[in-house]
């Protein structure tokens, strides 16, 4: 029974993870940074890699 959950666990992770990283794209596709974060702080992360710290 525990290692079926685990797998359940470990499969929903592994969609949760895809569907993230496909949204991510998406965003730096349509000129959209992506928004973290990060010990409390706001990270921007615009298309071209630059990382702020202020809203864009």
């Amino acid at each position: 029974m525990d290692v079926d959950l685990y797998e359940f666990a470990a499969k929903v992770m592994l969609l949760a993870n895809r569907g993230a990283k496909k949204a991510q794209e998406e965003n730096h596709r349509l000129g959209l940074p992506n928004v973290y974060s990060i010990e409390g702080r706001t990270v921007f992360v615009m298309p071209n890699g630059e990382i702020k710290t202020e809203w864009p």
